[in-house]
């Protein structure tokens, strides 16, 4: 069986947020299966890290700035503002879906894992995830 269900997430700044009660509270999740999330943006991401210390997602977004910088002459998709492309490039490089094991109701995620949607534009607007359970 197959279950699939749109979820929209409010706007958000730029920068990693924890979204894992979020999705995880608009779902039924089955005993067993498998969670595949899809984010229908190509300047966003998701990826899953570090869900107590909130200082990683700072650390994340720090370190993504700086391999993946704003305004370098050498791109060429430039009409969209500064952080268009940049967001172009870090959401290839973070990828915009997870597959997640479901155990006992709940995600199988490590004690110290959650999902992360990665905003890489300054104002992203709301974003449209796809989940699909696989039972």
């Amino acid at each position: 069986m197959i279950i699939q269900k749109e979820i929209v997430l409010q706007n958000r700044n730029r920068g990693f947020h924890l979204i894992t009660h979020e999705i995880t509270k608009l779902l039924d999740l089955p005993e067993k299966g498998v969670l595949h999330l899809f984010l229908k943006h190509t300047s966003a991401g998701l990826t899953i890290n570090e869900n107590a210390d909130s200082s990683v997602r700072l650390d994340f977004e720090t370190i993504f700035n700086k391999l993946i910088p704003e305004g370098d002459s050498d791109y060429r998709h430039t009409m969209e503002g500064l952080d268009d492309m940049p967001a172009h490039i870090k959401s290839s490089l973070s990828g915009v879906s997870l597959s997640i094991p479901i155990i006992n109701h709940q995600l199988g995620l490590g004690i110290w894992q959650g999902i992360y949607l990665c905003e890489f534009r300054n104002h992203g607007g709301n974003r449209k995830l796809i989940a699909t359970i696989y039972v």
